[in-house]
């Protein structure tokens, strides 16, 4: 894509709600010839593959020795169609750091998209929780936080249909 391309692309992207972002990454290893492919890896088979991103380009650093491990960082530009999409890639993909580079200024967002982007965290966040509950707690313990989750998650529905029950009486 030429320049010119690209630059419309973001700006066009931009103005629906899409963020320009640069994401920086880090990794060390006892083995130097490791870290290169791997960070390419990052960058061409997840980052430009994830939900969302619109285009992704990148530069890896040359690994330097530090004590007994290498280390290479990386600066990774990606255009995402929306802030859901960032916040997917940012939680999959955890970077050292993110710099907002477009929209600049304010960034305005629906109720619905925040809504969903809040959905997103807390699922997100019960994945993370299953993921090391089932790797950290005794067999008896996971069935009793298993069951407790089951009780909050009836607590929400009633909390749900109750709410709805109100604003349909209401209305």
């Amino acid at each position: 894509m030429a320049k010119s391309e690209v630059e419309e692309l973001t700006k066009k992207t931009v103005q629906k709600g899409g963020m320009l972002v640069k994401l920086y990454f880090d990794m060390q290893s006892e083995n130097k010839d490791d870290l290169q492919p791997l960070m390419t890896e990052l960058i061409n088979n997840n980052l430009m593959k994830a939900p969302g991103a619109v285009y992704c380009y990148g530069s890896v650093e040359e690994p330097i020795r530090m004590d007994n491990m290498y280390s290479t960082s990386a600066t990774v530009v990606i255009l995402f169609k929306d802030l859901n999409s960032l916040i997917k890639a940012v939680f999959k993909y955890p970077p050292a750091g993110v710099e907002i580079i477009k929209p600049e200024g304010e960034y305005n967002i629906k109720m619905s998209e925040l809504q969903s982007v809040l959905i997103d965290i807390a699922q997100t966040a019960v994945d993370y929780s299953q993921y090391i509950m089932e790797r950290v707690l005794t067999k008896d313990d996971l069935e009793k936080v298993k069951k407790d989750l089951k009780h909050r998650e009836e607590l929400g529905k009633r909390l749900l249909e109750k709410k709805g029950g109100k604003q349909s009486a209401g209305a």
